[in-house]
């Protein structure tokens, strides 16, 4: 089994719930958000990671999720108050640029599509909106999907095209694709038995990490529709299990090695790795490297560095993050996207 080793403990959130981190596209900086209302930058001086700002009076209520546009200028945090704030990134400072509203519920999480022209956001209210932003930096709601019957607990983009996955309270995952200017839902994966709480698409897109509170992993792939019409087909090809014993709060696929780690509700951070002389239609991951106390408790997201390889961040219910290097021999061939 390969190394997971601590490399730095952040007391983040002191007090409060640290619920997400995400890495800027530079992997210079990460961003963490929870219940105290805040949102923290960290960046690195020397060997350690500091906080460099304090992002508030943004939400009245807890921040649930943020994520970084593409081009690393702006950040978008989702909150409990049925809000999105967009920051924009000005030097080494951040000001509140626009407040998107209209959801009638907590806001449980927001994405940027890889252009940086659309902004997805979920809610309690169970539906799934997508934001346009023009060059003038204004937002609008393009469409309104409520594919779900319950919450929407996180929206992701593919990779490379504007497609959309959300997943739910409603154990399953919808995948959105928009044709002559209307959003729709064009598939909907059934197989988890309990909510879906995180996903996450490997480098090329073509295949979807799933995490449940039915404490399975899934892998989803695409597939040519065998009807010949335009919608998507997705099927199971790996299911993880036994490996978890609590909720699975978050899976990430890294887009640099192909590993994918997992936060748990057993306070526990696992990287599992795939075979790779195995079928790609019939993938089998192994368990390479687990924590079992990676953290005091619950353990809510887990991020890789986009750019270097091995390094992973952690937060907990507790409102620490904590930073890890997965040691290994890079063997796997590096993707680029």
């Amino acid at each position: 089994m390969e190394n997971l080793s601590l490399v730095q403990r952040l007391s983040a959130h002191p007090d409060s719930r640290c619920w997400y981190v995400s890495w800027s596209p530079s992997g210079t900086l990460l961003a963490s958000c929870g219940g105290d209302k805040t949102i923290r930058i960290w960046g690195r001086e020397g060997d350690s990671w500091i906080c460099k700002s304090v992002l508030q009076d943004g939400h009245q209520r807890t921040v649930r999720k943020v994520a970084w546009s593409p081009c690393g200028y702006y950040l978008a945090s989702a909150s409990f108050d049925a809000t999105t704030c967009i920051w924009k990134k000005m030097n080494d400072e951040f000001e509140t640029l626009t407040v998107l509203e209209g959801h009638e519920n907590e806001v449980k999480c927001v994405a940027w599509a890889p252009s940086g022209n659309l902004l997805a956001t979920c809610s309690r209210d169970k539906s799934v909106w997508v934001w346009e932003v023009d060059q003038e930096d204004e937002y609008e709601c393009v469409t309104v999907m409520n594919s779900h019957t319950q919450d929407v607990k996180h929206v992701v983009w593919h990779p490379t095209q504007e497609l959309l996955a959300s997943a739910s309270y409603d154990n399953s995952i919808c995948i959105y694709k928009e044709e002559d200017d209307d959003w729709e839902c064009r598939a909907t994966l059934q197989g988890h038995t309990s909510t879906v709480w995180s996903l996450s698409f490997d480098a090329t897109g073509e295949r979807l990490a799933s995490c449940s509170d039915d404490r399975t992993v899934k892998v989803w792939k695409e597939f040519p529709n065998e009807s010949g019409q335009s919608d998507l087909s997705w099927k199971c090809v790996c299911t993880l299990s036994g490996h978890h014993g609590r909720t699975v709060y978050d899976v990430a696929w890294c887009r640099l090695t192909g590993a994918l780690a997992t936060a748990c509700g057993d306070d526990a951070v696992r990287v599992f790795k795939e075979d790779e002389s195995g079928n790609p239609n019939e993938p089998v991951f192994s368990l390479a490297a687990q924590v079992t106390k990676a953290h005091s408790q619950d353990v809510n997201c887990v991020a890789w560095n986009p750019k270097e390889p091995g390094l992973l961040a952690s937060c907990s219910d507790n409102g620490e993050i904590a930073i890890w290097k997965f040691q290994e021999l890079w063997t796997t061939k590096l993707v680029s996207y």
